[in-house]
């Protein structure tokens, strides 16, 4: 089977074999950073640019599929095309260049498939869980507990939204700082309050900027998921990390051991998320996971075969 999640910042692909009930076994994955939802917070509109970027990765990464003997594969969209005011132009002509019908999913029903991904990452002793994922538009809760339905809730604050909106000048200034933590802070405790009670919850977080901030803290020259899967990363290297990219301006940031190319423009605002969440929800470190929304795109896919979309 295969996935693709088409999100604000970053475009990814997943290939896996799937067998039964079973773990899914990944069998070729690609990502790229695209910046789909650049500017998209403000104008309310996909620019064209942006779209014909994300068609072009798409029509590549049917060639790579076609190379394997996928029985199903879907593509979805989350945050930058749910709010696009020129949704539809972009979903026909992904149709149109590119052969693919795209589901766009709303913010519970990605936070939905986010604890799906999380769960195939890790095995059934993990217990119960307060799932996190940053994305590029919005930042998605998933609580999940045994024997009860998961509860879900999605913020419309992400790391292009944030870099975009509020952290505007390089470096940030204190004031625009000042700013971003309270909307933060704000945000994640209307979403602490849906939630209800999350202690002893194991706090798991998934996405770009947590998985980055795992490989920064670890000085990782080359991005390598064994050593980021499962890490440990702690509320305490969060702030040292942010003291370190905060002062720097993005040019600066490409020479930061771990930091993937591209994210340099929003691995400050990433930081600054993470950090305030970690402080609203008082947990003092984080479960990383390589898992998420692109590995429960396909488990979801496992379960309805039939409401596949294609990329053939």
């Amino acid at each position: 089977m295969a996935a693709i999640d088409i999100g604000t910042l970053t475009c990814r692909l997943l290939i896996g074999e799937v067998e039964g009930h079973g773990p899914i076994t990944p069998v070729y994955s690609g990502r790229k950073i695209l910046r789909l939802g650049e500017g998209v917070d403000r104008t309310k509109k996909l620019r064209p640019e942006a779209m014909t970027r994300v068609i072009k990765a798409i029509k590549e990464w049917k060639h790579v599929i076609d190379q394997y003997d996928v029985q199903a594969s879907t593509v979805v969209a989350t945050s930058a095309v749910r709010e696009a005011g020129n949704r539809k132009e972009f979903l026909r002509r992904v149709k149109q260049e590119a052969g693919v019908e795209v589901e766009v999913i709303d913010g519970e029903e990605e936070a939905k498939r986010t604890l799906l991904g999380l769960r195939s990452g890790f095995s059934s002793t993990l217990g119960d869980i307060l799932g996190l994922d940053i994305g590029g538009g919005s930042t998605e809760f998933i609580v999940s507990r045994d024997g009860e339905p998961p509860k879900t809730i999605s913020i419309d604050i992400g790391v292009m939204r944030l870099s975009e909106g509020v952290l505007k000048s390089d470096p940030p200034t204190s004031s625009q700082i000042q700013e971003a933590e309270q909307l933060i802070h704000s945000l994640a405790q209307q979403a602490l309050a849906t939630l209800g009670e999350t202690s002893g919850l194991t706090f798991v977080g998934t996405a770009g900027t947590i998985t980055s901030l795992a490989a920064i803290a670890q000085g990782l020259d080359v991005y390598d998921p064994q050593w980021i899967h499962n890490y440990i990363l702690k509320l305490e290297i969060v702030r040292k990390i942010e003291q370190t990219v905060f002062p720097q301006r993005k040019c600066e940031r490409v020479d930061i051991p771990g930091l993937e190319l591209g994210r340099e423009e929003v691995i400050a605002a990433g930081t600054l998320i993470l950090r305030c969440i970690m402080e609203t929800l008082k947990q003092d470190q984080c479960l990383v996971s390589e898992y998420g929304l692109r590995e429960g795109v396909l488990v979801n896919l496992r379960h309805e075969p039939n409401k596949a979309g294609t990329t053939k």
